[in-house]
């Protein structure tokens, strides 16, 4: 959550996930059961196919100089990249479980939608995406379009690149709803 007077750190999905993923390898060292080493190892590899290397390189670059990792060199020519302080408390802030939307201290007066149409063969991401968006707070106002009156573009993009469904949903910002007299009443903004 956003301390007073903390700038809030805008990062890109692909940036979101080289953190998810020094974070696994974190968790991994810290892992006591086989079962959750595998799960974590699991998702781990998953992540790893699904990066553009070119990206990749960008992203690791901009962690670099944002001071999220530092780079450790090794005997042999190698390099190590390991999440510092600051980048760890980051990318806990973007770990699927536990993600949120930080209220705003006096909202915009402005909608975020978060539309989607996707094809049934991804029929599991799309129920994970609703539950996640329910469970983070967005209202349902349609079968497959959400709402929330917050600023959530970071998590939203965190969300949609975990579940790989990118080209299969958009995020709007609107001014206005017909019905925001019953939005209002269920984000308590009245």
């Amino acid at each position: 959550m956003r301390q007073e007077g903390q700038k809030f750190l805008q990062l890109k999905p692909t940036t979101q996930k080289v953190l998810i993923l020094l974070l696994g390898g974190l968790v991994l060292g810290l892992s006591s059961s086989p079962k959750q080493y595998f799960r974590v190892l699991k998702a781990v590899a998953r992540d790893w196919k699904t990066i553009n290397r070119y990206a990749l390189h960008r992203a690791i670059k901009r962690l670099y100089y944002s001071r999220l990792i530092d780079a450790l060199d090794n005997p042999g020519g190698t390099t190590t990249l390991v999440l510092t302080a600051k980048g760890k408390n980051i990318a806990l802030r973007y770990n699927i479980e536990n993600i949120k939307i930080a209220p705003m201290k006096k909202w915009d007066g402005k909608w975020r939608l978060i539309l989607f149409d996707i094809p049934e063969k991804h029929r599991r991401a799309r129920n994970a995406l609703a539950l996640t968006l329910k469970k983070i707070g967005c209202f349902q106002f349609q079968k497959s379009v959400f709402i929330h009156p917050f600023e959530c573009k970071n998590e939203i993009d965190f969300i949609i690149e975990f579940f790989s469904l990118r080209p299969h949903v958009r995020f709007v910002l609107a001014e206005h709803v017909d019905n925001e007299l019953h939005l209002k009443k269920r984000f308590d903004l009245l």
